[in-house]
């Protein structure tokens, strides 16, 4: 895991349901060119991916590539 800058942006998603009692949300930053970073609101963990690499993973994830079975 790299080190995250401070110039980086974190942001939440809207449809996150973070409360005081289940604070568990995903957060990222895309304000840096080049580069996306994502952090856990819980733990601080952060990891960093190219814009390619972003790129690709939300297109799959758009097309129900990482949907959970039931």
């Amino acid at each position: 895991m790299n080190a995250i800058p401070d110039e980086f942006e974190f942001h939440t998603s809207s449809a996150c349901t973070y409360n005081n009692s289940d604070p568990r949300c995903v957060q990222v930053a895309t304000n840096v060119v080049g580069r996306v970073a994502v952090r856990s609101s819980v733990t601080g963990q952060t990891v960093e991916f190219t814009t390619i690499e972003w790129t690709d993973f939300l297109t799959g994830a758009k097309l129900g590539e990482f949907d959970l079975l039931a």
